[in-house]
């Protein structure tokens, strides 16, 4: 398979253009994913038949300190491995001395978690990883 940078690149002006974070492009069996957070990046997907569970991602609404508990020593809102349902508290994100809950927008299963407790996260960044 070629990959056709001029339509990545195409893609990718859009994203600028249009003010969005993520766009894809479907062609036969190929299909691209063009997204940014704080840069642009590009995925290729091929042969979708191939793959056996796609990743899901959940990004900060917001832009803040990420807290994996509701309070220090406290159980982790979500763990690897956990199976957890659209709407279920995933972390809470303090900014400007606010505490914000943030919820799964997808069901799923922790693949990954993609920030640690008391890090800064920004806006679109990836927080938690679903299969």
């Amino acid at each position: 398979m070629k990959i056709d940078k001029k339509l990545i690149k195409e893609l990718t002006d859009y994203l600028n253009e249009f003010n969005l974070t993520e766009l894809e492009y479907g062609d036969n069996d190929t299909k691209i994913k063009v997204s940014k957070s704080n840069s642009v990046s590009s995925h290729i997907i091929s042969d979708d038949k191939n793959q056996t569970s796609p990743e899901k991602k959940i990004t900060s609404p917001i832009i803040g300190t990420a807290y994996l508990s509701p309070e220090p020593g406290a159980k982790k809102f979500i763990d690897l491995g956990k199976q957890i349902k659209k709407g279920d508290t995933i972390m809470i994100i303090e900014a400007m001395k606010t505490m914000n809950h943030v919820p799964s927008t997808i069901d799923g299963i922790v693949k990954e978690i993609c920030v640690n407790d008391g890090s800064p996260v920004e806006f679109g960044q990836t927080i938690v990883i679903l299969e």
